[in-house]
């Protein structure tokens, strides 16, 4: 029977796992040589001699910064848009309380017209960051694949297009980052598989979903409101919905450098230099 985690090993324990999944890899034989951490930077870089052939798409570090630097003009602009739309909100509170407000001159006017340019400030740091950290993330799963394949469940094609797929765009991308949070954790030093707690990327994906769904229904009150009391309550929950994007946009941050830190140190474990005999040691 096969391995019901890897699918390409024998199963040996009573769960069904092969000795590389569960952990109980036995020692190397008399002149096999375990795998072992190397600490420091690897002599060549990121994949030394391995990277022209093909094996390594190249490291992530360069694209995590960019993403990281990207989410944090998305969190800045969060900020302007929950600003911009608090006070709008105020402006209509106003209205329904019976005072009088012109949206198209004076005060109404400036605040319809501040709360467009927040969303398309918005709009114009969020596109830049989706499109780099899919670049990302794709390089990851490929990164993944060279790790660790056998516990990938979705192919690395999936780190794309599993986010453009209607629905399953809320399930699919969480799937190819479970692979590669599994594939990215060090391994034993007998080179048996080990785990790490995934609250990162629980949290992480939670709040994305979290996020996406709110802001659905928001715009949709927002869009269907009519009366001032009801575009001050749609307002309310736009608002709160641009926190939760803020707040999933920080997550992304510790979920991007958790992943990109893990890869780096998973690359740069190294096969230890096989022992040279001894002259003379069988005489």
């Amino acid at each position: 029977m096969l391995c019901t985690r890897c699918r390409i090993r024998t199963a040996v324990t009573d769960d069904g796992l092969c000795t590389f999944c569960s952990g109980t890899r036995p020692p190397p034989p008399d002149g096999a040589t375990p795998l072992v951490a190397v600490s420091g930077p690897v002599p060549g870089g990121w994949g030394a001699g391995t990277r022209g052939a093909g094996t390594w798409p190249g490291a992530p570090v360069g694209l995590s910064r960019a993403v990281i630097v990207l989410l944090a003009c998305v969190i800045a602009s969060d900020l302007f848009v929950i600003g911009a739309g608090l006070h709008l909100r105020g402006l209509w509170e106003a209205l329904a309380a019976g005072e009088y407000l012109d949206t198209y001159t004076g005060p109404g006017l400036r605040a319809h017209e501040r709360y467009d340019l927040a969303r398309r400030v918005r709009t114009a740091a969020f596109l830049p960051t989706g499109i780099l950290f899919i670049l990302w993330f794709h390089r990851t799963r490929r990164n993944a694949e060279v790790f660790a394949s056998g516990v990938q469940r979705m192919g690395p094609g999936w780190a794309v297009g599993g986010w453009f797929v209607p629905v399953a765009n809320l399930w699919f991308p969480y799937r190819v980052a479970g692979g590669i949070w599994e594939a990215s954790v060090l391994p034993h030093p007998d080179g048996g598989r080990r785990t790490a707690p995934r609250t990162v990327l629980n949290l992480w994906w939670g709040g994305w979903v979290v996020s996406v769904l709110v802001s659905r229904i928001a715009v949709g009150q927002w869009n269907r409101g009519w009366e001032p009391e009801e575009i001050a309550d749609a307002a309310a929950l736009v608002a709160a919905a641009d926190a939760l994007d803020l707040v999933a946009a920080v997550l992304a941050i510790v979920f991007v450098r958790a992943v990109t830190r893990m890869q780096v140190e998973r690359a740069a474990y190294r096969p230890a230099p096989a022992a040279r005999p001894v002259p003379g040691a069988h005489r």
